[in-house]
C-alpha cells in the first residue's frame, strides 16, 4: 500500500510513528493511539496513515480500515473500562484542529452530561507514565482478542 504522508502535517507524523505517541494498534492503513488530552482513560484517536483531511475524501479501502479499527477500539474500551457507553466523533472543516482526519473513541459514564463532552475541553495533557500504563493495558486486551 502506498502511504502519502506530509511532513508538515502533525496527523501524518503521528500516524506514521514519526512523533512520540502511545500507539495501541496499527495496520497498513491506520494507527490508533491514545489522545494526549483524554476526556477519560482509554480515549483513543484513529488516524489514517495517508494524508486525508475530510471524511468525504476516503476511498472504500481506507474508510473500511477506519471503521474496522473503530469496532476493535470500541470492543477494547468496553472490555477494559466497562463504560456506560462509548462516543465516536469526528470533527471536519474548521473544527478539525489537527487538519488530518481523526476519529475519537471515548468511553463515557452516566454521570457525564453529553453536552459537556463537547464543551469541557481537557486543559492539560495526561502524564506520559499514565498514558504508557493505559496503552500497555489496552495493547494487552487487544492481543487477547486476537488470541
Amino acid at each position: 500500500m502506498v502511504v502519502n504522508p506530509r511532513i508538515d502535517c502533525l496527523g501524518c507524523r503521528l500516524a506514521n510513528n514519526q512523533e512520540k505517541s502511545h500507539v495501541i494498534f496499527e495496520d497498513s492503513f491506520v494507527t490508533c493511539l491514545l489522545d494526549h488530552k483524554p476526556f477519560n482513560e482509554g480515549h483513543v484517536l484513529i488516524l489514517p496513515k495517508t494524508h486525508i483531511v475530510e471524511i468525504d475524501e476516503f476511498d472504500t479501502e481506507h474508510i473500511l480500515a477506519v471503521m474496522n479499527a473503530a469496532k476493535l477500539m470500541t470492543k477494547a474500551v468496553k472490555t477494559l473500562f466497562v463504560p456506560d457507553g462509548v462516543t465516536l466523533s469526528q470533527n471536519g472543516g474548521m473544527f478539525n484542529e489537527l487538519t488530518h482526519f481523526h476519529m475519537h473513541i471515548v468511553p463515557r459514564y452516566k454521570e457525564e452530561c453529553f453536552g459537556g463532552f463537547y464543551t469541557q475541553i481537557p486543559q492539560y495533557a495526561e502524564k506520559d507514565d499514565v498514558l504508557a500504563a493505559t496503552a500497555q493495558k489496552m495493547r494487552r486486551v487487544i492481543h487477547h482478542m486476537f488470541s
